[in-house]
């Protein structure tokens, strides 16, 4: 018997699931011709909702057909001509906003690795933090590694502080333990060194340096100096989960996604990310139909000195912007050309670029004019920034861009002439919470001066440039995209560091049109998504909180309580639980995600006095907790707290 049915909330939800609608043509709302009917999918009533479109900016109620916007506005109009074969939802009065829309990201990669990673992404103390990693080492078998890639900065937790290595020691004697912050280092502990190999007679790799002691043995501290191969290398050296692990694992992060409101993603490359062989998982869950999150994907060379080979052979392979609306090619970069790549690492000097960046770009990029493939390029400072656009002026002379979408990443530190001369070419700005994450080591190199405009985000919206927000997620800042509009409407870093004044803040609702209609640019599909009007594609989330009210600090720990796709709904919480797909547990069995979930939206002893509640209250009723039955829980836990049930011996939260 289904225990969902047996709960008062879950039969008031079935209920009006049951009641059901559906939409006849309704006068100006794109139901077709006058007097014909239409049959909706999907109703949401009962919301505040958010269009984003200047013609019609609020509305209380949605109706969607063949997954998209079929009418918007009030309630009393949408449902005037309600039938009964459309599902209809409840929001409850809750705010409804467009699917976040990520930029920047890497979550093909990410995919691949979500359910091998122990996430410090949200955690507030080291304490927790190694508490969390005390718990995954003795649920890692051996040679399983317990890796923390990215996502985090010692500046969120209560102690400013990384751990020492002799404390990753102490807590993981035989289990490799690797531990990347940022692109500046990682932490490895004896376990990880003896299976990386690193020992006396290592030497230094090129752009990277193995921290020693007095004997000449690695410590375990690697150095990005300045760029982050030597990470990037002691990572691949570790176990891969096989391809049906990959798939599931892939399915767990989309859904963490849709957990946190994000329905679309640019997708851009990244380092050991080889096309085609490690795009067939995504290509594998496309052709499946289960992709929850639309994906637009550029490609990121991966051969020194044959980037121009890599994009010979694969503008060969693809018709510019080939693929669907779940899956599209979105053309080259971020990395185009490898003499190009201004690593950035704040705490370490700005590197200097070679002379070949100028030639080899330049064969790129008339390249990819040529092929009319859209093209983007990693660039944090101005001074990189500025020959990347000579290139660029040069080639537009020969062969002009035309409208051709081409984009500018980062650009922490673009000064007010660049910003125009990307206007005048035509180009858009992809912006990230990098600053979020690095923005003391920033401060404490340049100035507080300097990094009250950096990135001069006010500056750029004003030349008319188009500018689109993200994470670069997941080896730098976290994925979550409520992190990215705190640090873009407050100003202040994970560590409380206030950064920007008012002249480079942004308003809440100008900080979401970055993460919806802004970004939407970025992958030429501006006419598509990013507003909820008529005709646009049916993604949204409806939040557990009111972005437009909460207090500055519950920014960040927004989510999404139902996340609909296309018109199909990916992702429910609480009393929407029942309307989303069920995903198979994480594999393997030891997975962090299992245990921990993905972004911490509250800390270990909050969770731990949670959980110990439930526990209480679940013994004392019949093992419920909730208002839904532990057999429901197939999936990984959508709240950290939820994920601790099996970490504190409680069998009845087994997964």
């Amino acid at each position: 018997m289904n225990d969902h049915l047996h709960d008062p909330s879950r039969r008031r939800l079935f209920g009006a699931l049951a009641a059901g609608a559906t939409l006849a043509s309704l006068p100006g709302h794109g139901f077709g011709k006058p007097g014909e009917a239409k049959l909706a999918d999907l109703v949401i009533r009962n919301a505040r909702i958010t269009t984003l479109d200047p013609r019609l900016p609020q509305a209380s109620a949605i109706a969607i057909r063949n997954g998209v916007v079929a009418a918007i506005g009030d309630e009393a109009t949408v449902l005037a001509k309600a039938g009964n074969t459309a599902r209809v939802i409840d929001a409850g009065g809750r705010r409804l906003v467009p699917g976040l829309n990520d930029s920047h990201t890497h979550l093909i990669r990410g995919g691949l690795n979500y359910n091998m990673e122990l996430r410090w992404d949200g955690v507030r103390s080291l304490a927790d933090a190694m508490a969390m990693l005390k718990a995954q080492v003795a649920r890692t078998p051996a040679p399983q590694w317990v890796r923390v890639v990215g996502g985090f900065t010692e500046h969120q937790f209560a102690e400013k502080r990384l751990p020492t290595l002799e404390e990753l020691n102490a807590v993981a004697p035989d289990t490799p333990v690797f531990i990347m912050r940022l692109y500046d280092r990682a932490l490895l502990n004896r376990a990880a060194l003896r299976a990386v190999g690193y020992d006396k007679n290592t030497k230094d790799p090129p752009g990277g340096q193995i921290q020693r002691d007095a004997a000449g043995n690695p410590t375990g501290l690697l150095l990005a100096k300045p760029n982050a191969t030597i990470l990037y290398a002691s990572l691949a050296a570790g176990p891969k989960l096989p391809a049906e692990y990959q798939i599931n694992s892939t399915r767990h992060f989309m859904r963490e996604l849709n957990r946190l409101g994000i329905t679309s993603v640019i997708d851009a490359g990244g380092g050991f990310q080889n096309y085609p062989d490690d795009y067939q998982i995504i290509e594998k869950l496309h052709a499946d139909n289960e992709l929850t999150v639309r994906i637009a994907y550029n490609l990121f060379t991966q051969n020194k000195g044959k980037e121009l080979e890599d994009f010979q052979r694969w503008t060969q392979m693809l018709k510019p912007r080939s693929g669907d609306d779940m899956l599209r090619h979105n053309g080259a970069g971020e990395m185009l050309v490898f003499s190009a790549a201004d690593f950035e690492l704040f705490n370490e000097p700005r590197p200097e670029l070679p002379s070949e960046l100028e030639p080899q770009l330049d064969d790129v990029v008339r390249l990819l004019v040529e092929k009319r493939w859209p093209f983007r390029i990693h660039a944090t400072y101005d001074e990189s920034i500025s020959r990347i656009l000579d290139v660029y002026e040069k080639v537009n002379k020969d062969t002009p861009f035309d409208g051709l979408h081409w984009i500018i990443d980062h650009a922490e530190t673009i000064t007010e002439r660049n910003i125009d001369r990307v206007k005048a070419l035509g180009g858009g700005i992809a912006v990230q919470h990098r600053m979020a994450y690095q923005g003391e080591e920033f401060v404490e190199r340049y100035g507080k001066q300097a990094a009250s405009h950096t990135p001069p985000i006010r500056r750029m919206l004003e030349a008319g440039v188009p500018v689109g927000a993200g994470t670069d997620a997941t080896r730098v800042a976290s994925y979550n995209p409520w992190v990215a509009l705190y640090w873009l409407t407050t100003g202040r870093t994970l560590g409380g560091l206030q950064l920007y004044g008012e002249a480079n803040l942004l308003s809440r609702e100008e900080a979401l049109r970055l993460w919806t209609i802004g970004s939407a640019w970025f992958s030429t599909e501006q006419e598509r998504k990013g507003a909820l009007s008529v005709g646009q594609f049916a993604d949204f989330s409806l939040l557990s909180a009111d972005y437009f009210s909460v207090p500055d600090e519950d920014i960040k720990d927004i989510t999404s309580v139902l996340t609909v796709v296309g018109g199909r709904v990916v992702h429910g919480d609480g009393e929407f639980e029942p309307l989303a797909p069920t995903l198979p547990a994480p594999m393997p069995d030891w997975s962090p995600v299992r245990q921990f979930g993905g972004y911490q939206g509250i800390s270990m002893a909050q969770a731990t006095a949670v959980v110990s509640a439930a526990h209480n209250h679940a013994h004392g009723a019949g093992c419920g907790v909730h208002g839904h039955s532990h057999a429901a829980h197939h999936h990984a836990p959508t709240n950290n707290y939820q994920g601790f049930w099996g970490a504190l011996g409680c069998s009845c939260f087994a997964f």
